[in-house]
């Protein structure tokens, strides 16, 4: 079947938007914010940073306190859900457990009043997008946790709206099963040139699926940036320890240049490609994967003890203390191992070392 269904993709703007929920419970602070037309941009954040109140915002569910929202240059603040064209798939789903796979995906357009031809249409392209074809006549109950989560994007896409919503899409699914939707929702992203906004905590899935991350700490935007910005420059400490992890440690920075600093933790001294203010107390953030380990002894570099060692597959896990205090290292499986107990000796890798502000 030919595809039929429509890009009508727009860019979403945040004015000085805010939500406060009583006299002084900020959900939302004062937030500026755009999503240009065509990208998938991912609110990330810890439980309670707001993230998920601000999809809502974009929804028309919530109503903001202060501020303005835009979608396609119109001003939508005041309309309420019905009257954005706007698409949601929701954490649970949300289908209707009596009607079959053709039929939830085409409610949507049943309730809006279009003609039975280009109902069926649309549903059987939306269907064939997703790989639901042949699946026409099954109920939710006869399908995968992978499947349900097709016929709720699915549903969703064949209203063609402006702006596409996913809140937490692959939380009910495991492990490998989140890796395959979660690149068959990008494909479908990046196919159509949908405008998407999504919500997850998971740190390896926005790296994995955005355009650009919007990073979210108690109501409050803390950095927006690429993938690899967010990664290999954040702008915080919490940035840096929320977005695939890092050990956070003091140090002395011995001099700055325009773009990169040298370093010094004890007697090692080293350069990072970044600089921060001077009047900041700088801290070093490091990569559990940009720690090299070795046995052989060397005085210029970091020392520390093994604490604990773990097996997890396809690599080891270390945690390893010493004066500059605890870190957590990383080693493919392919390296030797150093037992728990053993001294050992550390240096740090090229890329995935920065310097941010404490």
């Amino acid at each position: 079947m030919s595809q039929v269904i429509k890009t009508n993709a727009a860019d979403v703007r945040f004015e000085g938007v805010s939500k406060i929920y009583g006299k002084d419970a900020v959900a939302v602070g004062d937030i500026d914010l755009t999503v240009e037309a065509g990208t998938l941009a991912t609110l990330l954040g810890p439980s309670g940073c707001g993230k998920t109140t601000t999809l809502r915002m974009i929804a028309g569910l919530e109503l903001p306190t202060a501020g303005r929202i835009f979608v396609g240059g119109e001003d939508v603040t005041d309309l309420p859900a019905t009257q954005r064209d706007i698409a949601m798939v929701f954490q649970s789903y949300a289908l209707f457990p009596h009607m079959s796979v053709q039929e939830n995906i085409a409610y949507g357009l049943v309730n809006s009043g279009m003609d039975r031809d280009e109902i069926a249409e649309r549903t059987l392209s939306g269907m064939d997008l997703v790989g639901l074809k042949g699946f026409e006549k099954r109920l939710p109950s006869e399908l995968s946790g992978g499947q349900q989560q097709r016929v709720a994007v699915a549903r969703a896409i064949v209203l063609e709206p402006q702006v596409l919503l996913f809140d937490e899409p692959l939380s009910n699914l495991d492990a490998k099963l989140r890796r395959q939707v979660r690149e068959e929702i990008r494909e479908l992203q990046i196919g159509l040139g949908l405008t998407v906004v999504y919500v997850t905590h998971d740190q390896e899935e926005a790296l994995a699926v955005s355009d650009k991350i919007v990073v979210m700490d108690k109501a409050k935007i803390a950095q927006i940036g690429t993938p690899v910005d967010l990664y290999d420059r954040p702008n915080s400490v919490f940035v840096a320890d929320f977005i695939g992890e890092a050990n956070i440690l003091g140090c002395d920075v011995l001099s700055r240049g325009e773009s990169e600093s040298s370093v010094r933790i004890d007697n090692y001294q080293f350069t990072v490609g970044n600089v921060v203010p001077e009047d900041r107390e700088p801290r070093l953030a490091v990569r559990p994967r940009n720690i090299a380990l070795s046995s052989e002894s060397n005085p210029d570099v970091l020392s520390g003890t093994v604490k604990k060692v773990s097996y997890v597959g396809s690599h080891y896990e270390y945690t390893i203390v010493g004066t500059f205090g605890e870190v957590f290292a990383i080693e493919d499986t392919t390296s030797p191992l150093k037992p728990e107990g053993s001294e050992v000796f550390i240096t740090f890798k090229g890329r995935g070392s920065c310097l941010v502000p404490s």
